[in-house]
């Protein structure tokens, strides 16, 4: 069996350490079920107006925390962690995102 590696992005870990003790250990439990199996999360697409199409997400601490993610060949690419209210985390993700993409 593959063991896939995790890594977060240098803003995925700013929004990890923001969240409190409970929320962070139900974080790395979920990472590391995804090390295991990268497949576990739910694929994301387009929805009002935010394209995430090739990216997961994944829930934690009684899905009030999402996780997004995108799979980079043998690397677990984190790109966002946040509260799951109003769908903050994927706006967030995909700002992220076109910031990084040269237009």
């Amino acid at each position: 069996m593959t063991i896939w590696k995790v890594k977060l992005t240098q803003e995925a870990h700013e929004d990890f350490k923001r969240l409190d003790g409970s929320q962070k250990k139900a974080v790395l439990k979920q990472l590391v079920k995804l090390e295991r199996n990268p497949a576990y999360g739910k694929p994301l697409g387009k929805k009002t107006g935010i394209d995430l199409t090739g990216f997961y997400k994944l829930y934690a601490h009684n899905k009030k925390i999402r996780i997004v993610y995108t799979l980079e060949q043998a690397v677990i690419k984190v790109i966002a962690i946040d509260k799951r209210e109003d769908m903050e985390v994927y706006r967030i993700a995909a700002k992220r995102l076109k910031d990084r993409r040269p237009d």
